[in-house]
């Protein structure tokens, strides 16, 4: 096979694991037990590892994640009929496997029974026993399928403490027994918060990914959305909050074709053809905000959506109402009181000519020396305030750093950019 086949067989094999890993892992959990989930995740390893050898060699199948699937199933057949007892698995379901294996099975790669699996895939790996932590760790790996890097990101650390966070999670369930089940009551609502915040942290990774060539990874938002719709039709999950999260994705997600050229270079939101932006996706994200509504919880996820739904209101970036949007942030800061969350009221501040304040809201940030030498996102923008401000020597200084600090090549190009006009500016 020539490179670039090889090459997009690699690709393939890369986007399938992420859309069907935590498919394939949540199922065989169903069959196994969560106490066997290394085992399992070497089946699924496995059944990957066997795709990139056979599609390297051989035409590709006609229905990949199909043949996955197969494969996966086929290897648990296999495990059954080598075990000569049924400990290992679920209790729930060791009976079934031992009278009719394959049936079985091949019941539990139905669409109906993996959309459920994951379900309760998500709500084990957010065992309350475990630290929230410990949480959002494995149930990021498992369900989603992201990397020791990728996870140590999202969660603003290193690759050695999400190691001991996933070796811990496992090792507890391991030694707990812990069910595969969606519990109800009291205890379903001590859930449901850390499974909104892997959704979200699902959702933000692909919406703005740390990827070099990939601004915007559509695979982890998409996974992201179908995984809180699942969520909002499951009696479970029928909850405001889950409405006002899914709201917030799909206003974000309305706007990706508007967010980057066909250079693959950002444009930023003063600049999006806003008759871009998908209608049919706002509609939906106003239908489940008006759901999220009922009752009288206000959550952050209520307060983030409705400043996303602000940015679709306004028929441009000049008739934003931005006195609004500084409403929304106070109370949003009144839960979510984040160094995030405190640079974006900086950032509505300015666009209220209150750029000085902007900036003093932001050096007031608790360790912002360590933010700005470790988060390109924080160097960015004080840049770009210098340069509202016409300080030209701080503004090129927090753009540099900035463009050291982010491995997005768009983002480089960006800022590349804001710092070639700096110089023009000077020399006129």
């Amino acid at each position: 096979m020539k490179e670039g086949a090889q090459e997009g067989v690699a690709q393939l094999v890369d986007h399938l694991f992420r859309h069907q890993s935590g498919k394939m892992i949540a199922v065989l959990i169903r069959i196994f037990g969560m106490h066997n989930l290394e085992m399992i995740e070497d089946v699924v390893q496995e059944s990957f590892l066997r795709a990139i050898h056979a599609w390297t060699f051989k035409q590709l199948p006609d229905n990949p994640a199909g043949w996955l699937m197969q494969v996966a199933r086929n290897r648990a057949i296999d495990i059954i009929r080598r075990q000569q007892h049924f400990q290992q698995y679920s209790q729930e379901l060791a009976n079934e496997l031992q009278q009719e294996a394959e049936n079985t099975i091949q019941q539990f790669f139905s669409e109906t029974e993996i959309a459920d699996s994951q379900l309760r895939m998500i709500f084990a790996c957010c065992h309350p026993a475990l630290k929230e932590e410990d949480q959002i760790a494995l149930t990021l790996k498992t369900v989603s399928g992201f990397g020791v890097a990728e996870i140590a990101h999202a969660l603003l650390t290193n690759d050695a403490v999400i190691q001991k966070r996933l070796y811990r999670a496992k090792q507890f369930l391991k030694d707990n027994r812990i069910s595969l089940e969606i519990p109800s009551g009291r205890e379903l609502y001590s859930r449901l918060h850390v499974v909104y915040t892997v959704l979200y942290l699902l959702f933000n990774e692909g919406y703005k990914s740390q990827q070099p060539n990939e601004v915007i990874r559509k695979d982890l938002c998409a996974e992201a959305m179908r995984l809180c719709l699942l969520l909002t039709e499951h009696r479970a999950g029928k909850q405001p909050s889950t409405f006002a999260l899914f709201s917030l994705m799909c206003f974000q997600a309305s706007r990706f074709e508007s967010r980057l050229d066909e250079n693959n270079s950002i444009i930023l939101l003063q600049h999006q053809d806003r008759n871009t932006w998908n209608k049919a996706l706002i509609q939906k994200g106003y239908e489940y905000l008006n759901l999220s509504s009922q009752g009288d919880e206000l959550s952050v996820y209520h307060l983030e959506s409705a400043i996303a739904a602000e940015h679709c209101l306004a028929s441009s970036f000049a008739t934003t109402n931005w006195q609004r949007m500084l409403q929304l942030y106070d109370m949003l800061l009144q839960q979510k009181r984040t160094p995030l969350v405190i640079l974006n009221r900086a950032i509505v501040l300015s666009q209220l000519n209150e750029t000085v304040a902007a900036l003093k809201e932001i050096w007031q940030l608790d360790a912002i020396e360590q933010l700005i030498t470790s988060q390109y996102i924080y160097s960015a923008v004080l840049g770009e305030l210098y340069i509202q401000l016409g300080d030209d020597h701080n503004a090129s200084k927090f753009l540099q750093q900035a463009l050291v600090l982010t491995t997005s090549l768009a983002e480089k190009r960006l800022i590349t950019t804001k710092l070639e006009t700096l110089v023009k500016t000077k020399m006129n």
